[in-house]
């Protein structure tokens, strides 16, 4: 009973460390799966960022030669570019809503000052279409433009900047919780393998002494077969004999002698008799069936 109990027990708690080790791979994996997502967010910022400074330096390549030849076929990268910008600076605002509050300052500054970029150069644009090129070159080399493009640049920096921080981090977490899973995954089926090797022991030795069991109780089962099968032999031989010899020998006797014998030996005679009648139908009870075969056999 005890060592079923242990052998039970053994399983149990094989089967919880079994389930708490699925548990703790999943958090890993639901871990490594966030780290992912992150990152690929964070690379989408980065190609979003890169999208807006392209925007702007097609849109600043398209002005300047318009500006210079006055050639409408030079506006046309500035036009796509414009269509592109706004769907651009959308999808960057979406890529920060999850990131902090200054980040999220930083794409507003940037959106203000690319607008700001893009009124200076639709104002030139604009004059050179009425012809006031002299006008337009002025405004041009005014650098008001420029210093938009260097403050667009270092904004766009520095937001590259902490995506890339971002990134390390992130980099550093998923290494960090790789090790660690290694190293669980390393105890964990370090001890598995115990648990599994102590618990099929359990099992063998419980598995070896039941098997001693049952060969001892066979034996005594064997030995108390071969007791009944000559007690049964007994009672079918030589006791049924002598309990039929003794009915006999009473039935004659009283036959014969009965009116001879005292008043209490005759009612011996009759107790012995009926004694011997009783333990007949006893015995025909115990062995009543190979009685029968024996009597088929001799017939």
């Amino acid at each position: 009973m005890i060592r079923r109990v242990t052998v039970q027990i053994g399983i149990a708690v094989l089967l919880a460390f079994i389930v708490c080790n699925a548990y703790f791979s999943v958090g890993y994996l639901r871990r490594m799966q966030n780290i992912a997502t992150l990152t690929l967010e964070g690379s989408a910022i980065q190609a979003e960022l890169s999208g807006v400074l392209k925007d702007l330096i097609d849109m600043e390549t398209g002005q300047r030669g318009y500006l210079l030849t006055d050639n409408p076929s030079y506006l046309q990268p500035y036009n796509d570019a414009k269509g592109r910008i706004e769907n651009d600076f959308s999808d960057l605002r979406t890529g920060l809503a999850k990131q902090a509050r200054a980040d999220q300052s930083l794409e507003q500054q940037l959106e203000n000052l690319a607008k700001s970029k893009q009124t200076e150069m639709e104002r030139s644009i604009s004059l050179r279409q009425q012809g006031y090129r002299l006008r337009s070159f002025k405004l041009v080399n005014t650098n008001e433009g420029e210093g938009y493009i260097d403050e667009i640049r270092r904004i766009a920096s520095a937001l590259s900047s902490m995506e890339s921080t971002n990134f390390g981090r992130l980099d550093s977490e998923r290494i960090a919780a790789l090790k660690h899973a290694v190293r669980r995954t390393i105890v964990a089926n370090s001890v598995l393998l115990v648990l599994t090797t102590c618990l099929f022991g359990l099992m063998g030795q419980h598995a070896r002494i039941l098997a001693k069991e049952a060969a001892h109780s066979k034996k005594e089962l064997g030995i108390r077969d071969l007791q009944l099968e000559r007690l049964t032999s007994a009672l079918s031989g030589p006791v049924r004999f002598n309990l039929s010899t003794i009915n006999t020998i009473l039935g004659s006797l009283l036959e014969k002698y009965g009116g001879f014998l005292p008043q209490h030996g005759q009612q011996y005679a009759e107790q012995i008799k009926e004694a011997a009648i009783q333990v007949e139908r006893l015995r025909q009870n115990l062995v009543g069936s190979r009685d029968s075969e024996s009597d088929v056999e001799a017939a």
